[in-house]
């Protein structure tokens, strides 16, 4: 049968129709996850036993390096809860190794940081994003399912402690369980560096209801930050979409993630793909490409580039969720966020 990839030239660097470039790759690792967070998996995590494996450390490896040849200098590492997998030291390694990826980033829920984040430092993972719904230990444990709130502020302080001069903290806004809690996280950031980063609750095809009752607008946020004298900051390229404000009285730095903002998808910079080998071109609307069958051998590297570059050509200038089209997307955790 003839083969359908369009052939892509040695050099061409992922430019979509739009002309927006990618530098950054969100790899997920595993769909497990052992919170039960309300957001996203309320009921815990099922295993399919009939589901694929998840990708292997030398499939992983293959995606990295094609995403690496082809310009992209940042990889963030999610899951589920990545670190979670008995291999995930040397899957930092393996892309920790490639050029010309600068960043090896991590997604985490927190509850191994007070143990492992001085290992994870070793090998490789160069900045650290971890979830904090609320700073209430109660709240916390009511939002997650967990009760790891004292192990997770610990992971933290150890980060700093093993050397990261900056920690991201995401907290999902939710109209009744942590908006309120705004000033009790400006407080905690006075003088620590920490980026808290808010994040608007996003719908999902197993949340409408849950979406419609606790949904509010990151703009509110951001219009009380501008009155209290925080400054708007500039990108960086390979930045997430997070909108990055600073105060001179404050060591820390607040992150607005607003997804229903208009022209929110003009600066995409990011592709994703899941545990089990399926490229996503945005975080919703569709299926994914399967690219496993292209991960099997180094050789592949050609085609696996080529399939990557022409799959870009039909990514959408824009998601529908300002819509109520939040596609094919039953929970956050199937891609990593």
């Amino acid at each position: 049968m003839q083969n359908l990839i369009p052939i892509r030239n040695v050099g061409d660097r992922l430019v979509d129709p739009f002309q927006r470039e990618y530098y950054y790759l969100r790899l997920s690792i595993t769909d497990v996850c052992n919170f039960r967070c309300t957001y996203c998996l309320p009921d815990g995590y099922k295993p399919n036993p009939e589901r694929d494996k998840f990708l292997n450390v030398d499939e992983i490896r293959r995606v990295a390096q094609a995403f690496a040849n082809m310009g992209a200098e940042k990889v963030r590492i999610t899951g589920g809860e990545p670190t979670l997998r008995k291999d995930f030291i040397e899957i930092v390694e393996n892309i920790t190794a490639l050029e010309p990826i600068k960043n090896v980033a991590l997604t985490t829920n927190g509850y191994r940081m007070a143990k492992d984040v001085e290992a994870w430092r070793k090998a490789g993972v160069s900045s650290i994003n971890v979830s904090v719904d609320s700073l209430d230990p109660r709240q916390f444990h009511t939002i997650t399912g967990e009760n790891k709130f004292f192990e997770v502020m610990q992971g933290i302080d150890r980060a700093f402690e093993v050397g990261y001069e900056k920690i991201k903290v995401n907290s999902v806004l939710m109209r009744e369980l942590n908006y309120r809690e705004f000033d009790q996280f400006l407080a905690w950031i006075k003088d620590r560096p920490i980026q808290m980063r808010f994040i608007e609750l996003m719908q999902t095809g197993e949340m409408d209801s849950f979406f419609h009752k606790q949904h509010i607008s990151g703009q509110i946020l951001a219009d009380k930050l501008l009155r209290d004298g925080w400054q708007l900051q500039q990108k960086g390229r390979s930045d997430g979409p997070a909108k990055v404000f600073k105060h001179p009285d404050y060591v820390g730095e607040i992150g607005l993630i607003m997804p229903y903002e208009k022209n929110f998808c003009a600066s995409c910079n990011r592709l994703r793909m899941s545990a089990k080998g399926k490229l996503h071109l945005c975080l919703f609307g569709e299926e994914g490409i399967d690219l496993r069958h292209l991960l099997q051998s180094d050789e592949q590297q050609p085609l696996l580039e080529a399939a990557i570059f022409s799959a870009l050509q039909g990514k959408r200038e824009h998601h529908f969720l300002h819509q109520g089209d939040s596609g094919v997307r039953s929970n956050l955790a199937t891609i990593g966020g």
